[in-house]
């Protein structure tokens, strides 16, 4: 699983960058607990051993982009990334947390997934990206026939969550699963409709 973003944590959670014996900037390390908290669920992005932040451009049909966001558990860290997005115009859609006793991972869905990298990279915040299945759920009966569909086709489900909004009161939800491709044409198969990265953003 490749990290993204600039920053470093000496021991637990120093913000500071160690320096080569040159003076350079080393590259982003993420604890290895927090490594291991995601991993133990899933493998989000291929290795990038430059450990970069790449420019992806959402093109229409592009699946919506998670940011899983790793963080220290403290106080107040959660307001600040909301607030700094919500200060540059990204609007966060949809979002879980994975909590452990020293550390957090905050998974979500933005309306603006450019933007995001951007402040992420810039704010020094450790961040993967993934692909998420996200079905348009129009009733609490839908969502059971969407999981039957799944449990048909044999699909595994690592985790789900819904949206925080949508217009016109229709719902979402997001599922992180092990054959995105394979779910996705089986629920269109059945009527329900799968949202892109473009129906989600503003």
């Amino acid at each position: 699983m490749a990290l993204k973003g600039t920053a470093q944590f000496d021991g637990m959670y120093s913000a500071r960058a160690p320096t080569t014996a040159r003076g350079a900037r080393a590259l982003p390390i993420v604890p290895a607990k927090l490594r291991a908290d995601e991993a133990c669920l899933e493998s989000e992005t291929p290795d990038d051993t430059t450990m970069q932040a790449k420019t992806m451009r959402a093109r229409p049909g592009d699946a919506v982009k998670q940011f899983s966001v790793f963080t220290e558990n403290k106080l107040g860290r959660l307001h600040d990334l909301i607030g700094l997005f919500e200060s540059h115009n990204v609007h966060v859609l949809a979002m879980t947390t994975l909590d452990t006793t020293d550390s957090s991972i905050l998974r979500m869905v933005v309306d603006d997934p450019d933007r995001a990298r951007q402040l992420l990279s810039e704010g020094r915040y450790p961040y993967t990206e993934s692909d998420l299945l996200v079905v348009e759920i129009d009733s609490e009966r839908k969502l059971r026939e969407a999981l039957s569909v799944l449990l048909v086709a044999e699909i595994n489900i690592n985790y789900v969550y819904s949206f925080i909004a949508r217009p016109e009161g229709r719902s979402a939800v997001a599922f992180n699963l092990e054959d995105r491709e394979v779910a996705a044409q089986a629920l269109a198969q059945q009527q329900f409709k799968v949202l892109t990265q473009r129906d989600v953003s503003r």
